[in-house]
């Protein structure tokens, strides 16, 4: 029997360091873009933070497991510098496979990923950093579709 269920993925964003400082006029304002399937979420611009951002927030995604076939269940972060009469910068990202840990949550009702480092990297593959993040993915009980949004919101406050 194929593991199949549904949850939150949640993210929290800690800081970044060691980013290329791309802004010739003072130091970068980074950003980061998250993207996990479908779904995109966007951090704040920590304004003239340059190559040592922090962030710490939080973002939410909703998961379906196994989901779409041959979409990986993967965490992609974007690091962006804010530029304010050009486009933003690319300043490398990081990738992180979730699979693992939602088959976790799924088997145990949590999975966690404690804050780790990810290598931000260029397309070319070469290093351009590090950004540091902590995964949870919590396991939602099945709910009938009709039920699908209405009942996220209440379901973090039984636990």
């Amino acid at each position: 029997m194929a593991t199949m269920g549904k949850g939150i993925l949640e993210v929290k964003l800690f800081d970044a360091k060691g980013l290329k400082d791309t802004d010739f006029f003072g130091k970068s304002d980074p950003y980061v873009i998250m993207q996990y399937r479908n779904q995109e979420r966007k951090s704040s611009v920590a304004r003239g933070q340059g190559s040592n951002p922090k962030w710490n927030e939080t973002f939410k995604f909703v998961v379906q497991y196994p989901g779409t076939a041959g979409i990986p269940h993967k965490l992609v972060f974007k690091l962006m510098d804010k530029d304010t009469f050009t486009a933003d910068d690319f300043l490398g990202e990081a990738c992180v496979y979730v699979e693992d840990l939602i088959l976790l949550g799924l088997e145990k009702g949590v999975g966690e990923l404690h804050p780790a480092k990810y290598s931000v990297v260029l397309p070319d593959q070469s290093y351009s950093g590090e950004i540091r993040v902590a995964l949870t993915f919590t396991s939602k009980v099945e709910v009938e579709d009709h039920e699908e949004l209405g009942g996220w919101r209440d379901s973090f406050h039984h636990h």
